[in-house]
């Protein structure tokens, strides 16, 4: 890998590790905090990939990449049905702040649980992760609304979905953020390794997907989804802690 300065924008694709020299994000006791996640492409349609900007500070070097992965949770009550819509690898990680791109396909519409019209629309929810030697520190939780954006294809759904003209908005500015303590360098045990937060299984486990895609259910509080990475142990839930565009 080759050092490039501080600060650096990286284009980041699916399942590569990349040279990222100053990156910075911050919570509880955390020596990475996120400071702000943008969705450059929002509204769109619904095929089209998502691109983020995330920006984070470390308030300490890291001798490791950090891992980032974005779910498409296409179930609340079970994991099968979640889609990793993509991956990867940023490091190492100095301390200071930065920001990279991560660009993901849209969900693969033989891997949702139904392409029935009621199930498709509506709102569902997106988490983007991130960990550290294999141990999540943080996730966020997005609301995504589905929707045709034609009055005649809303008022009267066609039977067969019309992906091509279905489209997605992300309720980007209003993130759910958990949080999970972590060892980092240290050899420090995790405190709250045995601290059972949440109940039963699956990325949107312990809470309700609102129907339809009103502005009350997108103004109502993401509760934080249960991912395999975290177990649903240990998370210290925050409302909205960062900014957001």
């Amino acid at each position: 890998m080759v050092g490039l300065p501080s600060p650096l924008n990286v284009h980041i694709k699916a399942n590569h590790d990349f040279f990222l020299p100053s990156l910075s994000f911050f919570s509880i006791q955390s020596i990475v905090n996120i400071r702000n996640i943008e969705l450059l492409n929002n509204p769109a349609k619904f095929d089209d990939d998502y691109h983020f900007r995330i920006k984070f500070e470390a308030i300490a070097p890291l001798a490791e990449d950090l891992d980032w992965r974005l779910i498409y949770v296409g179930s609340a009550s079970s994991e099968e049905f979640d889609q990793e819509l993509d991956n990867c690898s940023v490091g190492p990680i100095p301390a200071g702040v930065n920001a990279f791109d991560f660009l993901a396909p849209a969900p693969a519409h033989n891997l949702l649980p139904s392409v029935e019209p009621d199930e498709v629309l509506g709102v569902t929810v997106i988490i983007i992760t991130a960990s550290y030697r294999e141990k999540e520190f943080v996730r966020v939780g997005y609301y995504v609304n589905t929707y045709y954006e034609e009055e005649e294809l809303k008022e009267n759904p066609p039977p067969v979905v019309q992906w091509d003209k279905l489209y997605r908005n992300v309720l980007i500015e209003k993130p759910k953020v958990t949080r999970f303590q972590n060892p980092w360098d240290s050899t420090q045990t995790n405190p709250f390794d045995n601290a059972q937060t949440s109940n039963g299984s699956g990325s949107g486990a312990g809470f309700e997907i609102p129907s339809g895609g009103s502005s009350e259910a997108f103004n109502a509080p993401l509760p934080p989804p249960v991912t395999k990475a975290a177990g649903g142990q240990g998370g210290l839930e925050v409302d909205q802690p960062m900014e957001v565009s």
